[in-house]
């Protein structure tokens, strides 16, 4: 029975030992827009992200701004704990605050552990159970394999994650908030009179790349996300465990070099191509009787709008482009659902256009939903928004997502939003 009982902890042990980080070098390269895997090693193997675990606290931060319950202005107060952490920090004083926007760039340019708990702590009230509102987004956003315990990466034996699960992120981000994402390109980030530059030298010598995020611990060794967009594709790349930053940057070039290769080489199934950019029309309202109606373009991103089957658009679709009504400015969809937003303009008529094109870009979600243009007063004067709108929240953001790819500027609305 001792025996037994003897076999049975040592079993158990094993399997607590074969659930912790295994190999430190894992990789994987993905393209962006489907996921598809063009190169991988050890990719699903769990080791320690470092501050790639920063990515799911931006995550969260902007989806705090988004949802309202956080602005970039709001101040938020440094605990004792958030200042006691260990460096990388910006050197936060306990009973200080700092606003949300500089937290949000201290993370991305200088990695600051203290700035993680401030964020942490004013989203979760304690940095506890805002690791648990991280894994918990982390198995929404269909990462399996990743656990966190903390806000920084800090070390810690149950904060694991896989080359993998850190490529859903950084499409996550991608896809969700494209309008924050343009942080991650921050090359500099000035707090108190000190200037801080991004850890990510891939934003200076590779071209193409907009972000995101590198990491170190000693048990990780370094590790990098990188996103780099040419010729209107876009890819994602992973590396852990470099065994230095210089190295670990030459060998994720090497991937990423390899991976444009291979993309230009193969067709994904299932994915018309690109279409190439024409000149913006500067003719709006098309007019139905003409019989030779030219291709519809996006004011928006200048790009020919085609059906979801990647077909021109029929004459009739595109002499309905100037016969949608337009909102009033209080008049918008129902505020208990979500909607897209394509863009903010100067006139009304650019507005309703950005917004019915939009629904005939990504019809097989939008073409039956209401159009909305609504009127808001800022200091340079009136600006109208154009929104496709009474969806749920998957429909808002898959939407978001197509047009993202299609070069519309689109941000997805929250229920209740202005």
């Amino acid at each position: 029975m001792r025996r037994l009982f003897g076999f049975l902890v040592i079993a158990v042990s094993l399997i607590a030992v074969a659930d912790t980080a295994k190999a430190r070098y894992a990789s994987i390269v993905i393209d962006a827009e489907t996921g598809q895997v063009l190169h991988g090693a050890n990719q699903d193997t769990r080791n320690y992200p470092a501050s790639l675990t920063k990515m799911m606290t931006l995550y969260m931060a902007f989806e705090a701004l988004e949802n309202g319950t956080l602005t970039l202005d709001k101040k938020l107060k440094v605990s004792r704990r958030a200042a006691g952490m260990p460096p990388s920090k910006l050197g936060l004083k306990a009973g200080k605050t700092i606003r949300a926007k500089d937290v949000i760039l201290a993370l991305v340019t200088k990695s600051a552990n203290d700035a993680a708990v401030v964020m942490a702590e004013a989203l979760g009230g304690k940095e506890t159970q805002f690791a648990r509102m991280m894994t918990k987004k982390a198995r929404a956003l269909g990462m399996k394999r990743t656990s966190f315990r903390n806000a920084s990466g800090l070390p810690n034996r149950g904060q694991l994650s896989t080359a993998r699960d850190m490529s859903k992120l950084a499409q996550a981000l991608l896809r969700d908030f494209p309008s924050y994402y343009s942080y991650f390109s921050t090359k500099s980030f000035t707090y108190a009179g000190r200037t801080y530059r991004n850890h990510n030298k891939l934003l200076k010598n590779y071209k193409g790349t907009d972000g995101i995020k590198t990491g170190y611990i000693r048990a990780s060794g370094f590790n990098l996300v990188a996103s780099v967009k040419r010729n209107n594709r876009r890819l994602i790349a992973v590396v852990f465990g470099g065994r230095t930053s210089r190295s670990r940057d030459r060998h994720i070039k090497k991937l990423l070099d390899r991976g444009f290769t291979k993309l230009a080489e193969i067709r994904i199934a299932g994915t018309p191509p690109v279409p190439r950019r024409k000149p913006v029309s500067s003719q709006y309202a098309l007019n139905a009787s003409d019989k030779n109606l030219t291709p519809a373009v996006s004011p928006v991103s200048g790009i020919p709008i085609v059906t979801s089957a990647g077909e021109p658009l029929s004459p009739t679709q595109q002499a309905s482009l100037g016969t949608v009504e337009q909102g009033s400015a209080n008049a918008a969809f129902s505020s208990g659902n979500w909607g897209v937003q394509v863009g903010a303009f100067s006139r009304a008529a650019p507005a309703q256009q950005a917004a019915t094109l939009a629904a005939h870009s990504v019809p097989q979600i939008l073409s039956s939903k209401p159009i909305s243009v609504l009127s808001v007063d800022g200091l340079k004067g009136t600006l109208f928004r154009a929104r496709v709108g009474d969806l749920n929240e998957t429909s808002a953001r898959e939407a978001c997502r197509q047009l993202t790819f299609m070069s519309f500027n689109c941000v997805v609305v929250p229920p209740g939003s202005s």
